[in-house]
């Protein structure tokens, strides 16, 4: 049995992809007999890292599926908290520099974890004040430190990219270097951590899965009755609402082709953040956008069931685990040439991909999807025919061996 603690900038029910991945990694080695405790903050929603109004939980302990979490506080600055946050960020020193990046949880009893853990484990950039938190713990146990650090590559031709430049600082690079393993996503973020200095035999490539009973069965008609739609194509999109993950462009691109004479509607699914609120304000036509907050389960497996074709041009996703979900409903995707998407969606194949902040041709392909059912069919049942290379039980099983390959050198050393 080993003991493993985690450490993370928010864990379920709050939302966010790093923070369900390392639920399901945690519940998993329960399962297989190992002890897993979880530190994290308070945080809910993702603005309460910065804003002390924003929504948060409790603060204490809990016991979650065999899991035992903790939620620490968040801190806040008594004034323009990421302001004055960036400005500490000037002192060129890297540590320092991890411990203020703007939107860091801080989280001060994360640093004053004690206990006895045979490894140490942490996700995710770019917030790095946790990680920072858990590698002390596991420097002063000298026990393995691991992370999973989901890099966001954003523009694969852009060579200044502001999303690939945030997840490579300096002082986010050096964290990676000190790491005893590192999971990565895709061939990109491999190859993106190499470049900046990180050892190759320290590099695990694993990807993500998809768990079928999350997302199929649902009731295609169910869902259309409560959105109010026919026979209309309807074009779904679940991410966490903002500019970041292509809501904004995705609605460009749609008022586009409703210009020339398309007629699908998108539905839009997940939380909100201030940047697509503010973009919301000023948009038309709203009539042709539905948009159903955050789903529960079984809306969520009414949402694919539902819906006709799946469009995630984001910057920000170091692989997109909503794309898998999409193909096991037969239904194609359409992304960004960005970040981990380049390397999940295989363009012509089983969906299209876009030159990054091309919302001309992001339109042209909605309108080409949109108007061939065959094309989406045959787009779909070939993402469908991948599903095996997303299970997880092999994905957390090849996380839970180099666990234990770290632990046992340790104890044999």
């Amino acid at each position: 049995m080993m003991r493993v603690a985690h450490f993370v900038q928010r864990y379920p029910p709050a939302l966010g992809g790093s923070e369900a991945y390392l639920a399901r990694l945690a519940r998993f080695l329960v399962q297989a007999g190992d002890s897993c405790t979880v530190f994290t903050t308070t945080g809910d929603a993702l603005e309460s890292f910065w804003d002390r109004t924003a929504r948060q939980f409790p603060a204490g302990r809990e016991l979650l599926d065999g899991v035992e979490v903790w939620r620490l506080p968040l801190w806040h600055l008594p004034l323009a908290h990421r302001y004055l946050l960036k400005a500490a960020s000037l002192v060129p020193w890297p540590s320092w520099q991890a411990l203020t990046v703007p939107f860091n949880p801080l989280a001060p009893g994360l640093g004053q974890v004690r206990g006895d853990f045979d490894l140490v484990h942490a996700s995710a950039f770019p917030y790095a004040f946790p990680l920072i938190c858990a590698r002390r713990l596991a420097r002063r146990l000298r026990v393995p430190f691991v992370l999973t650090p989901f890099v966001h590559l954003g523009d694969l031709h852009d060579p200044r990219d502001r999303t690939r430049r945030a997840y490579t600082t300096p002082a986010l690079m050096q964290l990676a270097r000190s790491a005893d393993r590192l999971f990565v996503q895709t061939p990109g973020e491999r190859d993106e951590l190499l470049r900046h200095g990180v050892a190759e035999e320290r590099l695990v490539l694993q990807g993500l899965g998809v768990d079928l009973s999350s997302c199929t069965g649902g009731d295609r008609q169910a869902a259309r009755s409560r959105w109010g739609v026919g026979g209309e194509v309807i074009v779904g999109h679940l991410a966490n609402n903002s500019v970041e993950k292509g809501s904004v462009d995705l609605l460009l691109a749609a008022q586009r082709a409703w210009q020339q004479g398309a007629t699908f509607q998108v539905v839009l699914a997940g939380s909100q953040m201030p940047n697509f609120r503010a973009f919301w304000a000023n948009f038309q036509p709203r009539g042709r956008v539905i948009r159903v907050g955050v789903l529960s389960e079984s809306d969520k497996r009414d949402f694919f069931a539902g819906i006709d074709l799946f469009a995630l041009p984001s910057r920000s996703d170091s692989f997109g685990l909503v794309l898998p979900e999409a193909w096991a409903n037969g239904v194609p995707c359409l992304g960004y040439r960005a970040g981990g998407l380049a390397w999940v969606i295989r363009d012509g194949i089983d969906g299209y991909l876009v030159p990054c902040g091309d919302v001309a041709t992001l339109a042209r392909r909605l309108m080409e999807l949109a108007a061939d059912r065959h094309l989406r069919q045959r787009l779909g049942e070939a993402g469908r025919a991948r599903l095996g290379e997303f299970d997880w039980t092999a994905k957390l099983t090849l996380v839970r061996e180099v666990f234990q390959e770290l632990v046992h050198r340790r104890v044999q050393s």
